[in-house]
């Protein structure tokens, strides 16, 4: 029998509780891949991802909790991986925060969790990470989003954001060099949010989307894959997955 491509390596995801994270979950762990994912407030989900995950291999999952706004996460959450598996080969920076901050609505606590999450936090996280993704050539993989090229009306903070995680992926891919390769994701439509957005809205989304279709969990899993298993000449890139749309925005 072949050997998973992905065996025994190591994953630590932010946000893999539900959405995207899980699906990303799951397919690393198809392949392989131990995980330790990473949750706030979503225990419900987070237990039964587990759960699904230990049956089919005991002693490949394992979770921890935490804010990630708060200054000493990022190197608990990174203890918490050695701990579980004694170290990490993959760090997968998909926690995220999305809303609307038009101007003269921002308020500092906006620009603390926007900021916060999509931008400080990935970068700490890679910093308490470092020294064990170097040791084992590991790879870092971000997702960032269209919007960081392109801004989102209404979404001046979250742009921000994701341009600077961006730059992030770029200066960490020069910085950790030769032994880590850092990567991001942009994704475009993939799912709707989970904020109301109307049907006008939508079909004006995919009225701008080359293919013409909402893009799904999987598409990104899938790049995930690709970036940390088959690209190994492949560092400081954004890959955008997004159905053409970065071209006509």
């Amino acid at each position: 029998m072949t050997e998973p491509s992905l065996s025994d390596t190591v994953v630590l995801i932010t946000g893999g509780a539900r959405r995207i994270g899980a699906v990303v979950c799951r397919r690393l762990h198809a392949e392989g891949a131990r995980v330790v994912v990473h949750y706030r407030s979503s225990k419900t989900e987070v237990d039964a991802l587990r759960r699904e995950l230990e049956a089919i291999r005991p002693g490949s999952a394992a979770i921890v909790q935490a804010d990630l706004l708060e200054a000493s996460a990022p190197q608990r959450i990174v203890e918490a991986a050695l701990d579980a598996f004694g170290r990490i080969d993959v760090l997968i920076n998909n926690a995220s925060s999305f809303y609307p901050t038009p101007i003269g609505t921002a308020t500092f606590d906006h620009w603390k969790d926007l900021m916060g999450t999509n931008l400080r936090v990935p970068f700490f996280l890679a910093q308490a990470a470092a020294p064990h993704l170097r040791e084992r050539r590991g790879t870092i993989v971000s997702i960032a989003d269209i919007h960081a090229d392109r801004p989102l009306k209404g979404h001046t903070l979250y742009s921000m954001a994701k341009a600077g995680l961006v730059m992030l992926t770029k200066s960490l891919a020069r910085e950790l060099a030769p032994e880590v390769r850092v990567n991001a994701i942009a994704p475009g439509a993939i799912m709707w949010p989970e904020r109301e957005m109307d049907d006008a809205t939508r079909e004006r989304i995919l009225s701008t989307t080359p293919l013409q279709r909402v893009g799904q969990p999987e598409d990104i899993a899938a790049t995930v894959l690709f970036l940390v298993r088959d690209a190994h000449y492949v560092t400081g890139q954004v890959i955008a997955v997004c159905g053409g749309r970065s071209i006509t925005l």
